[in-house]
């Protein structure tokens, strides 16, 4: 049997084990999955101990740990380097290898909701670690142009780094360019204080597509004014977070698995149905 599990700290709200076994189910893959409470300072230790076992094979890493997982890792993948962080970490007989599909995730929602990206205008808000994590996979979907916006500005400009030459532009709130963005992304956490981005209102209505990295049982207030402003298609980032364990499951297995069905069963236990 296969072993894997996630560390983090909390660790409790994690959908991992239930998303990873059904993901075995459907691939009829023999796994045991379990979450992982680990101290503040106890990452090495930990994950040493974990992959030190027989058929230990994979781990999923959550807050507080994906620069302490980038920096455990033998080998990075090209994802984890532009990311500056690890999400996946997978024993091979090379040594431990890190992996961040947190942006992969993103992009499998998207387009399997029929979002078109390759050649569109983006919106990012914010530079924290969850845009700088999505980055290279949007350029990778051969975007036209992706304007990072942010209150510091300079920590936009930081993010530069990661692709340069590419057709990534920042900005400020007040200084965001008065053109239409095809696609609007919320990387920042404000919707789970209850807070927007400082966003003129035609932004959302000109958008094709507005998404919220993060998710809650009722739209978001994020979600809620794109809607309100007009915008067609909006959605959270519960898609993301299947997703993101679909890149996982695929890194670990290569299997392919579909992410339907368990999105369906979580959003139905979310909403408490």
């Amino acid at each position: 049997m296969l072993n894997f599990a996630v560390f983090g700290n909390p660790i409790a709200q994690s959908k991992s084990p239930f998303i990873h076994t059904m993901f075995g189910i459907e691939a009829d893959i023999e796994l045991n999955y379990n979450a992982i409470l680990v101290d503040a300072h106890e990452f090495v230790s930990a994950a040493s101990m974990f992959f030190a076992k027989p058929d230990h094979v994979g781990l999923n890493i959550t807050a507080p740990f994906k620069e302490d997982a980038f920096k455990f890792a033998d080998k990075l993948t090209p994802h984890a380097k532009a990311a500056g962080a690890v999400n996946t970490l997978y024993k091979t007989a090379n040594g431990i290898v890190g992996h961040n599909t947190d942006g992969l995730g993103l992009m499998q929602d998207l387009l399997n909701q029929g979002v078109t990206l390759k050649q569109q205008n983006i919106l990012l808000i914010g530079a924290g670690g969850a845009a700088r994590g999505i980055l290279v996979p949007l350029l990778e979907q051969e975007v036209a142009h992706i304007h990072i916006v942010n209150r510091n500005v300079k920590r936009a400009q930081s993010l530069l780094s990661i692709a340069p030459g590419s057709n990534i532009t920042v900005s400020s709130f007040d200084d965001l360019p008065k053109q239409p963005y095809d696609v609007v992304i919320n990387a920042t956490t404000l919707s789970l204080q209850e807070n927007t981005p400082n966003i003129p209102e035609d932004v959302y209505a000109k958008a094709s597509s507005v998404y919220d990295m993060v998710y809650l049982p009722q739209p978001t207030v994020f979600m809620q004014a794109a809607l309100a402003a007009g915008c067609p298609n909006v959605s959270d980032g519960l898609g993301m977070l299947v997703g993101q364990a679909a890149e996982s499951f695929t890194f670990w297995t290569g299997r392919k698995v579909d992410t339907g069905p368990v999105l369906e069963v979580l959003r139905q236990d979310l909403q408490g149905r």
